[in-house]
């Protein structure tokens, strides 16, 4: 048996269909996956995302440490609240895990990482811990809700007492309402939130937004929608193995102040000046089939690549995909499905924002 979140007898009860992810027993849809994904995009749903971990870090020196130990740089959280996201990398530049930073006060930061990455993500970070003042403090005592789609704000204000302060919430801010940790961030391309809950409460909170139309969502859904929006997913689109700029998370990566030596910048920085051999882009497929995870890509000369992700957009109607391909400047490919090769498109992720195309 798996480990199970505050919420999992809310699942049950829905007719979710459990299975194993990351060690967790989650709820893959409710019945209908493709409903779930038409469901955020056009009014709200919520997810459970109680298997990730939260990580509170203090202390005098956390500010310093977290420059050191993120690719992007916290300097830039100057308000309470605010977050970024972030990589955290091995000395040769290979992604541990992508990660969202919170900046509380200038002595207290919060971590959100990835399920199944949490163990190696916690020895990785106290191990480099040791020459800074820093605590690190793995909140196994609070669980997480996001709520997402254009209705998510307003479905989420009818289960608050106060509603002001989230309304109020820019993008990638947090703020403490009623004992609940609320950021306006989430996975899917669409407005929405996470709102971080007592374990305690959890149930209860989910119960109180089921019964204000917030729908349940399945970790199906919850993948349509982020490749769709041109989120990367960790240990299929980046890993140990590759780095941001193989990635397309060179936008995460912040090279000034040249003075600033987090982990694994000497590797980026040459890799930068001598320019990456491959980089991972968006496929599109207009015709009928679907593009799968490990199908090979045929880029011309420039050589072969790899999907990475693929799926059959529910919102644009046809084949989706990110890719890891040789560099160049090609915009059309060949996808091998079944033994024939697949005319596909070369696009710049993200495919959906906001419920409408950005092809």
């Amino acid at each position: 048996m798996g480990n199970r979140t505050p919420i999992y007898n809310e699942h049950l009860a829905a007719g979710g269909k459990m299975v194993d992810f990351a060690g967790w027993e989650m709820p893959i849809h409710y019945g209908s996956q493709l409903n779930e994904h038409h469901q955020v995009r056009r009014a709200v749903g919520m997810f459970d995302v109680s298997h990730m971990t939260v990580i509170d870090l203090s202390g005098s020196q956390v500010k310093a440490f977290l420059q050191y130990l993120l690719a992007n740089n916290v300097d830039r959280l100057k308000d309470s609240g605010k977050a970024l996201y972030s990589c955290m990398l091995q000395p040769d530049g290979g992604i541990i895990d992508d990660l969202i930073v919170y900046c509380l006060n200038p002595d207290w930061y919060r971590m959100v990482v990835n399920a199944g990455t949490s163990e190696k993500d916690l020895t990785w970070i106290n191990e480099q811990a040791g020459a800074f003042d820093v605590n690190i403090k793995e909140r196994a005592d609070l669980a997480m809700i996001a709520v997402q789609g254009p209705e998510a704000i307003d479905r989420l204000c009818q289960v608050l007492p106060d509603c002001e302060p989230v309304r109020a919430l820019k993008p990638f801010f947090a703020t403490e309402l009623d004992n609940l940790f609320i950021a306006r961030t989430g996975y899917t391309g669409e407005d929405g939130v996470e709102v971080i809950v007592p374990n305690d409460r959890a149930a209860s909170l989910w119960s109180e937004l089921r019964e204000a139309g917030v729908a349940p969502i399945g970790l199906g859904a919850r993948d349509t929608l982020r490749l769709e929006a041109g989120m990367n997913l960790y240990g299929t689109d980046m890993d140990e193995s590759v780095t941001p700029l193989e990635s397309g998370l060179g936008w995460t990566v912040a090279w000034e102040p040249q003075e600033r030596d987090f982990i694994g910048r000497k590797v980026l920085e040459q890799q930068r000046k001598d320019g990456v051999k491959h980089k991972l882009v968006g496929l599109v497929l207009k015709d009928r089939g679907v593009l799968r995870g490990h199908q090979k890509v045929l880029v011309g000369d420039a050589g072969e690549g790899e999907i990475t992700s693929g799926t059959f957009s529910p919102t644009l109607g046809h084949a989706v995909a990110f890719a890891r391909i040789p560099s160049c400047e090609q915009d059309h490919a060949e996808v091998e499905i079944r033994k024939k090769h697949v005319a596909v498109e070369i696009v710049k992720p993200p495919f959906v924002r906001n419920g409408k195309s950005c092809l």
